[in-house]
């Protein structure tokens, strides 16, 4: 069985120095890894790909279980991992949730990556 990575507050967008630039601490390393341990599997990907798309800028549980072919149980996982690295933001309004990226979020972990990434 795999380690399971240490919980920490990523609920702000990670902040550190880039990859590139030399050798990390261990707590931006952790930082780093935590995140991209969210962003590692297909249907999160694609959960985050349809909330960049989407026309309204966010969507609803429910729309994404069905545009993804996805139960809303194995959803609701994905984007609690999704909240939990701090990539998502979601409202809860009357009986639906509705969830939006946050793109600084994404791009300050672009920005970690490779510094040269988004210029």
């Amino acid at each position: 069985m795999p380690k399971a990575l240490p919980a920490i507050d990523m609920s702000a967008p990670v902040c550190c120095a880039p990859v590139a630039s030399g050798p990390m601490n261990d707590a931006d390393a952790l930082g780093i890894a935590l995140r991209l341990k969210a962003l590692a599997d297909p249907a999160r990907v694609k959960i985050v790909s349809h909330l960049f798309s989407s026309t309204a800028g966010e969507e609803s549980s429910g729309d994404l279980a069905a545009v993804l072919d996805l139960s809303d149980s194995t959803v609701s996982h994905h984007l609690t991992q999704l909240r939990k690295a701090g990539l998502v933001v979601s409202d809860r309004r009357g009986m639906n949730v509705f969830h939006r990226v946050r793109p600084e979020a994404l791009q300050a972990l672009c920005t970690a990556l490779d510094p040269n990434c988004c210029t």
